[in-house]
């Protein structure tokens, strides 16, 4: 079993990188970009057969390390 993490910046959180790639795609010709906002994608290979399970143990991972819950948002797909 696959489950995919996805991070991100919580709204109202400076995204110092999201602004440099925004700056660096207008340099380069790309217009009407507005904003970006910078995050990650996780993918773990699971030993656990049951998804729920799968589920609640990828939730405590990003509670105990792959989010920072105090500034991120992160969304968990199980496949």
């Amino acid at each position: 079993m696959k489950a995919k993490v996805t991070v991100t910046l919580k709204a109202g959180v400076l995204d110092p990188q999201g602004e440099a790639v925004r700056r660096s795609l207008g340099a380069l010709g790309f217009e009407g970009v507005e904003a970006v906002r910078q995050g990650k994608v996780i993918e773990l290979d699971l030993t656990e057969t049951d998804p729920a399970a799968a589920e609640k143990n990828v939730r405590k991972m990003c509670e105990k390390l792959l989010a920072n819950t105090v500034i991120e948002n992160y969304s968990i797909e199980i496949v």
